[in-house]
């Protein structure tokens, strides 16, 4: 019997996928628990409908990355910072603070966990720091650390 899977099913197939199994199978556990619903022509066509529609979303996601990565690259998140001797900074800058920053100046929502900075900011000056706003679109943001 052909079913088309409405939830991942281990061993044999993923969300929205078009298998052949067991009539058995089929109606004694993949039907009964709403884990599948019969391959028929309107249950076929309801499902390329939502991968339609779940590839314009994803589409235009993407450009919206794409858009605010360009706003992003043209903004400098200036910080202040306490520094000592040769612009060595007491503590260091994180990316909760840069997330923080440009929330509060920029109005741009960024997760701290998507500013990819392998370790703390810890001088002062201008640092490029890699913020991943989709999984294909890396934004490069300028910080610039001054002197409290």
């Amino acid at each position: 019997m052909k079913v088309i899977f409405l939830k991942d099913v281990k061993g044999k197939g993923k969300k929205g996928e078009v298998k052949n199994v067991a009539d058995g199978y089929a109606h004694n556990f993949l039907l009964k628990n709403n884990l599948a619903v019969e391959a028929n022509n309107a249950n076929l066509s309801q499902v390329s409908a939502q991968k339609k529609k779940q590839e314009k979303e994803a589409q235009q996601e993407l450009e919206e990355a794409k858009k605010l990565k360009e706003t992003v690259e043209a903004l400098t998140v200036e910080l202040k910072a306490k520094s000592g001797e040769g612009g060595r900074l007491f503590g260091s800058i994180t990316s909760k603070q840069i997330a923080e920053e440009l929330k509060k100046r920029h109005n741009i929502k960024v997760d701290k966990r998507k500013i990819e900075m392998d370790d703390a900011i810890r001088s002062l000056g201008y640092t490029n720091v890699p913020v991943k706003l989709h999984n294909e679109v890396t934004a490069t943001l300028k910080v610039h650390v001054t002197k409290e």
